[in-house]
């Protein structure tokens, strides 16, 4: 008698069992999912930051990580450092850029996300970055040191959906949420097809174009998230361009979170290192609506 293999759906894919390993780990945790829970029985707006993993050095993604995550972020983005970040602005690629040349690797910040375990045992980790270094990683190595220092979701800036089923089969294996990627130019199929099994959250694009601050919210942005909701009831976050507290307001208004990249970096980058800590934080605490301690108020 021939056994008859069902097929399942992992990330909107129907994949043959075969691809994931029969013996799947009972899994933790679901970081995101309570983070987001905790947002909206607190009636607060959401914020999620990006730093570059290793940029300025390894010691200062240590330091800075809980520190961001007191002064009020709920979940934190490490890029991956990659020669050719094509969907980064200047101010992002010229930290990648310097994290390089420390020789910041995927492996690297994998070990990161396992020292920080500890000091943020409840806050997301998302590693966001390219393809070709988790490619050359090897999807199913990647997946397994990705679960075993406790990454929570995976952004692949530059795999298209229609490529991404071996390494979503690999990621849903381990636990590992892969959070899509949509843009106001995004068909409404694409959106569609995206949202089936995605984890996470939407991680909604408010502009076309590259990273980097804004003056204003795109009102594209708003108008994808009208688009996006009916097909999911995963929370929706928006990203590129947000710099204020106001543009966190704003997109919280529809969203559940707002994403903010270079406007921290480019403080980073502006930052003397003995100072870098306390401005990224002085940073996000405005960004998450909490008050500011100046340094005459920590003097008295």
């Amino acid at each position: 008698m021939v056994e008859m293999l069902t097929e399942i759906r992992v990330f909107g894919y129907d994949l043959h069992p075969s691809w994931i390993d029969s013996k799947r780990p009972e899994m933790g945790k679901d970081r995101i999912k309570e983070s987001f829970a905790a947002i909206k029985r607190q009636g607060r707006t959401g914020l999620i930051v990006f730093l570059t993993a290793g940029f300025p050095d390894k010691q200062a993604t240590l330091e800075l990580v809980p520190a961001l995550v007191a002064a009020g972020a709920d979940a934190i983005e490490l890029g991956v450092p990659f020669s050719d970040p094509l969907a980064e602005g200047p101010v992002i690629q010229q930290s990648s850029f310097l994290a390089l040349q420390q020789e910041i690797t995927l492996a690297d910040c994998m070990d990161m996300v396992e020292e920080l375990r500890e000091q943020v045992p409840d806050t997301p980790l998302v590693l966001m970055g390219y393809y070709n270094p988790i490619y050359s990683f090897g999807l199913q190595k990647f997946a397994e040191r990705a679960e075993e220092s406790g990454v929570d979701g995976l952004i692949a800036v530059d795999l298209p959906r229609f490529e991404a089923a071996p390494l979503a089969a690999q990621c849903a294996a381990h636990g590992i949420h892969m959070i899509p990627l949509l843009a106001p130019t995004s068909t409404d199929d694409s959106i569609r097809e995206s949202c089936v099994d995605a984890g996470g959250f939407i991680y909604c694009i408010s502009v076309t174009g590259v990273t980097g601050t804004r003056d204003e919210v795109s009102a594209r942005g708003i108008e994808l998230l009208e688009r996006v909701r009916p097909h999911t009831s995963l929370p929706l976050a928006v990203g590129f361009g947000i710099s204020q507290r106001e543009h966190v307001e704003t997109v919280c208004r529809d969203a559940e979170a707002a994403g903010v990249g270079s406007a921290l970096v480019r403080v980073m980058l502006e930052s003397p290192r003995e100072e870098l800590v306390d401005r990224a934080s002085e940073l996000v605490a405005r960004l998450a609506g909490r008050k500011v301690v100046s340094e005459n108020e920590k003097i008295t």
